[in-house]
């Protein structure tokens, strides 16, 4: 496994739905760990860069409703 980090802004702020979603993300295969930064202006994403690609790992976020 090859962890990598990615920085991804978020088009507006988390309203509770959001949250949900983002917390059903975390199913994602690949994805490890994805935090919010405080203002929740972006989301710092960990993953598992031998089965997932940058642009994979922000289309995988898109379908699950997270507006990045």
């Amino acid at each position: 496994m090859t962890r990598v980090q990615i920085h991804l802004p978020l088009a507006h702020p988390l309203d509770a739905t959001l949250w949900e979603r983002l917390r059903d993300a975390h199913a994602i295969y690949g994805i490890e760990r994805i935090v919010v930064d405080p203002e929740q202006r972006s989301l710092m994403v960990d993953y598992d860069a031998t089965r997932l690609r940058p642009l994979e790992v922000s289309a995988a976020l898109k379908r699950c409703g997270i507006p990045v």
